[in-house]
């Protein structure tokens, strides 16, 4: 019963090995379909690709009756700043969101601005900067 599933766990290890054998680079890549009763089910696929302070991610879920969503992602961190969002759209054409840029100034203040983006597509957006000493 359980033979049929080890060529599978190894081919599965060995291609994960392949791919994060690069010091660099990673790459992850996945789907799967599930089908039910009276027609009911869905499609998923998932991406994720990490290089060196950059990481990146998508899904995709549709249903058999149209209904899905469509989510990306993204975070880059270099020379002490950072930078992440993520995106998601609905079949219906609704989509929302949010974002963060982090930044270090000269100074040594640190300087932030953050968005939030609802379904009704009202926008929310904070932003600031911090002393260097402010804790103390």
């Amino acid at each position: 019963m359980f033979k049929p599933i080890v060529p599978l766990v190894a081919g599965i290890t060995l291609s994960a090995l392949a791919v994060a054998s690069g010091a660099e680079a990673r790459q992850f890549n996945r789907s799967a379909s599930v089908s039910g009763a009276d027609g009911h089910g869905y499609s998923r696929s998932r991406q994720a690709s990490r290089q060196s302070g950059n990481v990146s991610a998508s899904r995709n879920l549709q249903t058999n009756d149209g209904r899905g969503i469509n989510s990306s992602r993204t975070r880059t961190y270099a020379d002490g700043n950072y930078s992440a969002g993520a995106t998601h759209r609905l079949n219906d054409g609704r989509s929302f969101g949010r974002s963060l840029d982090v930044n270090r100034n000269e100074d040594g203040s640190t300087s932030y601005t953050g968005s939030r983006t609802g379904l009704d597509g009202e926008t929310h957006t904070i932003s600031g900067t911090l002393d260097r000493d402010a804790g103390k």
